[in-house]
């Protein structure tokens, strides 16, 4: 039960104040969304999105929707465009045994959001609220009063908590006075849409996301469900290029093909900026509102989902009374090395690569795989993964076998802390039936047994070893130690460390 009967307010209707809406409501957060237009976004952008956004939307449950209005790709290419070559492909296959969704989807912006909308609305009929824009807020002890125009008047509402999911203009980061510090670069780049046959009339045999490097002129070229997306960079200085100008400079990269018909178009700044500060006491900052990176690799809308992955179950048990207030800490202290130091660091690399300036192909490849799962969290931010997995990183997504079927971690992990003990069942370890709310603990053991979680052939302990691992709502691993017959006691004092109700 909340302790307060407030809902949440969330600032912007885009994919990332969408999706941070449908984790509060699977968190049974009530909330409500204001967004400043009356229509749904037109933008083409947000063109791609990574695996760990489909391991959200999944435990959001919001996959489906939007799964039906991508496209779905196991490979992204690197071609050498002087030679029109491959340089080498990602292969996600080579995910299949870290997530039931080894590939990524590409999908425009303007079929994402209503996908998302649709399911929002379903599941909290009347919380999105078109036409409202925010004008001011002012912060209480116990909540948050909001001030609102619409196209009739200003309005008043009361909000236990405030997200700032509004863009990189933000209103709500403007009110907290935050700055965005950082750089924002002389080159901009350009996108066109273009309905194109490069399948069957034109065969290409591109991957349907390739990055095509030259040092003169890079390109991404994307397949979208109902065109080809074509993304150039657009020298400091150079006026807007016409769409035919578009049109002629991606047959420089495919050749000339039999008929080329341009969608539209979009020219749009680059910047590596994060705010100053993402918090203050009952407001927060997601997305694009608390750090605006290049969406090269795809890094601007997932790098925000990861933020919609952290926070809304830190204010689910804030407001069930299972955690301190202290818990909201730990969002920006895990989220900000990730745009800082990851996906902003990754983006500035992704450019050289591609511009040439460096040849780590290699170096590229390992990269962006360790880009589509997520980031290691914490002080030591981390993309590389090596040995068996520790505190910080993403649980890898395996499955074992409950009572009525198989099951994977993620799924189990969904609105709990959850504790796996990996040893031997049939030694029958004791496990209290008394655990503090929002925590769990199981057995899982390759020997089947009451309260045990079968695994067969021991694939779950060999991968983590003979420990026990707390895993958080977002799948995230709290905390791994060896086991013993007394880690349940261990477990329950780690978990009142993280919820700050101990230690």
């Amino acid at each position: 039960m909340n302790t307060s009967d407030r809902p949440v307010a969330v600032i912007g209707a885009g994919p990332v104040g969408l999706i941070t809406a449908l984790g509060l409501v699977a968190h049974g957060v009530p909330v409500v969304v204001f967004e400043a237009g009356d229509d749904l976004s037109a933008d083409t952008r947000a063109g791609t999105v990574l695996t760990r956004t489909l391991e959200v939307l999944d435990r959001y449950g919001a996959l489906g929707p939007v799964l039906e209005v991508s496209l779905r790709l196991d490979e992204i290419g690197e071609v050498d465009r002087a030679t029109g070559t491959s340089t080498g492909s990602v292969l996600l296959s080579a995910l299949a045994d870290e997530t039931r969704f080894p590939f990524v989807v590409n999908v425009p912006q303007h079929e994402l959001e209503p996908a998302l909308a649709g399911v929002l609305r379903e599941r909290a009929p009347g919380a999105l609220r078109m036409g409202h824009r925010l004008v001011d807020f002012v912060q209480h002890d116990d909540g948050v009063t909001l001030q609102l125009s619409t196209s009739d008047e200003i309005v008043s509402f009361e909000a236990a908590y405030v997200l700032g999911c509004d863009g990189g203009r933000s209103t709500v980061r403007e009110r907290l006075g935050a700055r965005m510090d950082g750089h924002t670069l002389e080159q901009r780049y350009v996108l066109v849409d273009l309905v194109c046959d490069l399948d069957v009339g034109n065969p290409r045999d591109y991957p349907y996301l390739a990055y095509f490097g030259d040092r003169e002129e890079w390109m991404v070229l994307v397949r979208q469900p109902h065109c080809w997306r074509f993304v150039f960079p657009l020298a400091p200085g150079r006026p807007e290029p016409s769409a035919d100008e578009l049109r002629d400079r991606a047959r420089h990269f495919v050749g000339e093909v039999d008929s080329v018909e341009v969608l539209g178009k979009n020219v749009y700044t680059v910047h590596h900026r994060v705010a100053s500060s993402w918090r203050d006491r009952r407001v927060f900052l997601l997305g694009d509102a608390a750090h605006l990176i290049t969406p090269m690799w795809a890094l601007g809308l997932n790098t925000g989902v990861l933020d919609a992955s952290n926070l809304p179950w830190r204010l689910a048990w804030v407001l069930r009374g299972w955690a301190a207030a202290e818990l909201l800490e730990g969002y920006e202290a895990e989220q900000r090395p990730v745009a800082v130091h990851g996906s902003g660091a990754m983006a500035e690399a992704a450019r050289a690569v591609m511009s040439r300036r460096s040849d780590s192909v290699a170096g590229w490849r390992d990269a962006m795989t360790r880009t589509l799962l997520g980031v290691r969290l914490g002080a030591d931010w981390s993309m590389t993964r090596t040995g068996p997995p520790q505190a910080g990183d993403r649980a890898p997504d395996l499955r074992v076998f409950g009572p009525r079927g198989p099951v994977h971690l993620h799924e189990m992990c969904r609105d709990t802390f959850l504790a796996l003990h990996l040893t031997d069942a049939r030694r029958r370890p004791f496990l209290p039936d008394d655990d503090p709310a929002g925590l769990r603990q199981v057995v899982v053991s390759r020997w089947d047994a009451p309260r045990a979680y079968f695994d067969p052939g021991d694939s779950v302990r060999e991968r983590f070893g003979e420990v026990v691992v707390l895993l958080r709502p977002d799948a995230h691993i709290a905390h791994v130690e060896p086991w013993t017959a007394t880690s349940w006691q261990s477990v329950r004092a780690r978990y009142l460390q993280e919820v700050r109700l101990e230690g």
